[in-house]
């Protein structure tokens, strides 16, 4: 059987291939987990440079750095990691049986048992990332997984296809490759777990095919995280950090910091601190090979929109080097929006890209009600040093996930659990968590050889006296 598909039949003659194959060989063991785990990290070993080269192609520039350090070392941590520690999550879960079996010798516990075969689509954004980091989770637990990446990141999708249909029983692993109606076809198919990480709009839509088939999901969404510069944060380097994380694949990732609320009175000192280590990593912005291009001409003119009509609102936008966009680059300064209304595009809209929105405030509750009156983003972060703020902070407040005085620094552990709440998703991968995610909890009991219940009047026919023992347990002890 060919390892990579192209229509939505094949996929559904491979997926119950798979389960037949899962079936027939039972909960695969350690060693076999591990072997499938390390295919993996080779594979990203020895195609690193074409895999590179790919997304630089797809993205119409992406530095080769960039790509090793977002795409296939992050995808390499997590491989690593759920093969170092895979035996030791894979063992019962002891749980103390109850009352008197316990003392008659009963056991129980909890196995984690693989669920069988799961789809996994990725995204542009991080293109081997978003498959690879959720696979070393469901590798570890023992499935199988059919893999769908994304048609707009296409040169990527191609070269990990052929590597993996190469190095993989499609039985084991494989990759389906189309648009978008085969994203939607793989969506509707019966697997046994299902990961999208993408946006929100398309995430209801996965939601909704894979309910048809009572299939759980693990949704990866995005929102607009907000970032809290508290009014004891040292406004220079809060200032610096954000300008890190926001440039970062220029601005096209779920964890990005879309908003960004400073005290009225340190307005100008974080704009004058943010352009200044904006320009000191980014010089220029046309032709600068450390600057990830706007991945495709659609989403640079949605980006145009989101600026055109906060300039039509009123908004001030500045430009980080300030320097005149060049029409048939899609590599763009970093847009600042200060103050917008709130009815304007870059305040309803997830931005992704190079575009950061300003917000100045008074008090902080105000902060927090306006960021709860909206869906629950998937990254929160606040910067200060007044531990009374942070705890006021991170506990009014609900997040996928928070990093405190640097942003986009969470969803790099990974042995803690990366996902969204609400609207920015459901579920989590990574470390343990992840494991559990994708192995069913399958709680155990074995009972003792001697059986009490007749002897002790708990069996029919029923006297007197069972009525009485019965009643006697309900009390409020």
């Amino acid at each position: 059987m060919n390892a990579n598909l192209r229509s939505i039949d094949e996929v559904g003659v491979l997926l119950a291939a798979q389960r037949k194959a899962f079936d027939h060989e039972g909960t695969v063991d350690a060693a076999t987990r591990k072997r499938r785990l390390q295919a993996v990290i080779d594979l990203l070993v020895a195609e690193q440079q074409t895999l590179v080269e790919a997304m630089d192609s797809d993205f119409g520039g992406r530095h080769p750095g960039y790509g090793l350090m977002n795409d296939i070392l992050g995808a390499l941590a997590s491989l690593k990691h759920a093969r170092d520690h895979v035996e030791g999550w894979m063992q019962r879960d002891p749980r103390p049986a109850f009352p008197p079996y316990d003392q008659l010798g009963a056991e129980a516990w909890v196995q984690y048992q693989p669920k069988g075969s799961v789809g996994i689509i990725g995204t542009w954004n991080a293109p081997l990332f978003t498959l690879l980091s959720p696979l070393a989770g469901v590798l570890a637990a023992g499935n199988r997984a059919i893999l769908k990446p994304s048609e707009v990141t296409g040169n990527t999708a191609a070269v990990l296809a052929a590597a993996i249909g190469e190095r993989f029983d499609p039985l084991e692993l494989a990759v389906v490759t189309g648009g978008v109606e085969v994203g939607q076809g793989f969506a509707s198919q019966p697997f046994d777990h299902l990961v999208f990480t993408g946006s929100t709009v398309v995430g209801r839509d996965v939601m909704r095919r894979a309910a048809e088939n009572l299939v759980p999901v693990t949704l990866e969404l995005g929102g607009k995280s907000p970032a809290i510069v508290g009014r004891s944060a040292d406004i220079a380097d809060a200032a610096r950090r954000l300008a890190i994380a926001k440039m970062t694949n220029s601005g096209q990732i779920c964890v990005s910091p879309d908003l960004v609320y400073i005290a009225v009175e340190h307005k100008q000192a974080f704009i004058d601190a943010f352009r200044a280590a904006v320009i000191s990593l980014y010089p220029n912005a046309n032709g600068n090979p450390d600057l990830v291009a706007v991945v495709n001409e659609r989403h640079q003119q949605r980006i145009d929109r989101y600026l055109a009509d906060a300039l039509e609102q009123g908004a001030e936008v500045l430009r980080c080097p300030d320097e005149a966009p060049v029409p048939e680059s899609r590599k763009r300064p970093l847009s600042v929006v200060v103050n917008p209304p709130l009815r304007s595009l870059v305040m309803e809209e997830e931005l992704f890209g190079p575009i950061m929105v300003l917000l100045t405030y008074s008090d902080l509750p105000s902060v927090l009600a306006e960021i709860n009156a909206r869906p629950r983003p998937l990254a929160l972060y606040y910067f200060g040093q007044n531990p009374a703020e942070q705890d006021y902070v991170l506990s009014h407040t609900l997040s996928g996930g928070v990093t405190i005085n640097d942003a986009m620094m969470h969803p790099a552990m990974h042995d803690a659990p990366f996902g969204g709440v609400g609207a920015s998703g459901m579920g989590h991968y990574h470390g343990r968590e992840g494991f559990r995610q994708f192995s069913h909890a399958r709680t155990v009991f074995k009972a003792p050889a001697y059986d009490p219940r007749a002897e002790w009047g708990l069996l029919p026919p029923y006297g007197e006296q069972f009525l009485m023992a019965m009643r006697a347990q309900v009390n409020p002890g």
